[in-house]
């Protein structure tokens, strides 16, 4: 098994530099390991030259087989492991920057205590760059602003689930205004959170179904400082409801209508294709854990 792993990373690094680096081990043990796999296979499988290492024609016909013989004693490993209880292996997960309405922390170190033997890695990004992760298999599960809408090939959980309104500073123009239709933003100069985020898509997908783009005049990575440009009279904000409240001294709230304007964080996972027993055992504990969606994000 490990000469065909050998040979595996080789083949797709096209490099026994490479390969040694991708599996912490010396080229020169690579090497050897590949040697005895074609010894007793009785042919060369690389194209050793000075200008890389390729396959050969036996070596193209051979990969698909060794990578199936790696993947069958995972597997095997994997079914051992479930029927003895212990997990082991790798979950990836994601996760927008700011989730005041997850305790994350707690989840992780609630699934470390139980399963010590997984190793969890955590990644800060954007819900754009989250979803395509998911889809390209980079991660296993996400905490990801959504719209109502759930992208395709994704299941999800609800952590979050809020009404999305405008709001101005308390001696604006608009602030006596309690509702405003979407069409109503086009001439007004907005404050948002930056392309790629939750609220971002609910702002651009009602203002497309509306006829207009929006115009955005200032962008903050952080509600908080979407909140406080709103209270200095800077533009419209497009905020959770849960985040205008929380400024009701700066801030007077706008209902957005036709249509409204909602937005979610939620769990998210690859609805097709396998998931690895340890990123199971962390969707499950997470779905018990936040069995009921909750307003107030601030995330979105």
């Amino acid at each position: 098994m490990r000469q065909l792993e050998y040979f595996v990373a080789v083949a797709e690094e096209r490099s026994f530099t490479r390969a040694a680096a991708r599996l912490h081990v010396s080229q020169p043990g690579i090497s050897a390991q590949i040697r005895r796999l074609e010894r007793e296979l009785g042919q060369e499988l690389l194209d050793r030259s000075a200008r890389g290492t390729g396959l050969t024609k036996v070596g193209a016909a051979v990969l698909p087989y060794a990578r199936a013989a790696l993947e069958a004693a995972a597997g095997a490993r994997l079914a051992v492991d479930e029927m003895t209880g212990l997990l082991r292996g790798q979950v990836a997960i994601g996760t927008i920057p700011s989730c005041p309405a997850l305790d994350l922390p707690g989840l992780l170190a609630g699934f470390h205590k139980a399963h010590p033997a997984v190793e969890v890695t955590l990644r800060e990004a954007t819900s754009a760059a989250l979803v395509d992760d998911l889809r390209a298999g980079l991660l296993d599960l996400a905490f990801a602003a959504l719209t109502p809408a759930t992208p395709a090939g994704l299941s999800t959980h609800d952590v979050t689930d809020e009404r999305v309104v405008a709001a101005v500073a308390p001696d604006g123009p608009l602030a006596g205004v309690t509702t405003i239709t979407v069409a109503g933003l086009r001439d007004q100069a907005l404050i948002s959170l930056p392309p790629g985020t939750g609220l971002r898509w609910c702002l651009e997908e009602a203002c497309a179904a509306a006829g207009f783009r929006p115009r955005v005049a200032f962008e903050a990575g952080d509600p908080e400082m979407v909140a406080r440009l709103a209270g200095q009279g800077l533009g419209v904000a497009v905020l959770p409801e849960s985040v205008a409240a929380a400024h009701a001294g700066e801030l007077r709230p706008i209902v957005v209508t036709g249509p409204e304007m909602r937005g979610r964080i939620a769990l998210t996972w690859r609805s097709e294709g396998p998931i690895t027993p340890a990123a199971r055992a962390l969707l499950q504990l997470a779905v018990l854990t936040l069995r009921a969606p909750r307003a107030g994000s601030g995330a979105l």
